[in-house]
């Protein structure tokens, strides 16, 4: 996930938006595989691909968004990797569980990694920093979980990447509302 490049705080007013869409789909995607937890593996890539792209396309959004020019890279690349790989996983539906597993997986490890980098970068610009520390910190926990035990089968995959982006997605969620709120609270430029 490209998560940390929708809290770029330069203007919090134009950055929630993206984070609550991105958090709607997040819960949405996490819906899905909690209520069809036997799901194909067919149907649980298809809904991998589409949330892969929205989220790349989030990063990428916010990579060409005016201001905070330092992380336009790391936006860029992040949000790339998430279109890539949600194009790779439409394109080519019938992947295994262990590949998908594994790609979830090692995705869900590099955006945790970025999220908790972003929130200690960000802690004395934002308030509710834990919520992006928390999201982040989770998305390591699932995508280690995820890549140490990919053959536990499609109902256990799509059980644990259900709750996990459930999970997340309320995080976004409420960072997006803090985000809001801090814009609520910032005069515009």
């Amino acid at each position: 996930m490209t998560s940390f490049a929708a809290f770029s705080v330069v203007e919090p007013r134009k950055a929630w938006p993206i984070a609550a869409v991105r958090g709607v789909f997040a819960v949405l995607f996490g819906l899905f595989a909690l209520i069809w937890p036997g799901v194909t593996v067919l149907a649980l890539a298809i809904l991998y691909g589409v949330y892969a792209i929205v989220d790349g396309v989030g990063g990428l959004m916010q990579a060409f968004r005016p201001g905070d020019t330092g992380h336009r890279a790391a936006y860029g690349i992040l949000g790339a990797l998430g279109v890539i790989a949600g194009i790779l996983v439409l394109v080519w539906p019938g992947i295994t569980v262990l590949l998908l597993a594994l790609l979830v997986g090692l995705w869900a490890i590099v955006t945790g990694v970025a999220e908790i980098a972003a929130a200690i970068r960000l802690r004395k610009q934002i308030q509710g920093e834990a919520f992006l520390i928390a999201a982040g910190a989770l998305s390591v926990i699932a995508g280690v979980l995820i890549v140490i035990n990919p053959i536990a089968g499609a109902f256990g995959v799509a059980l644990l990447v259900g709750i996990y982006a459930l999970l997340y997605g309320i995080m976004l969620l409420v960072l997006a509302f803090r985000l809001r709120k801090l814009g609520d609270a910032t005069p515009a430029a």
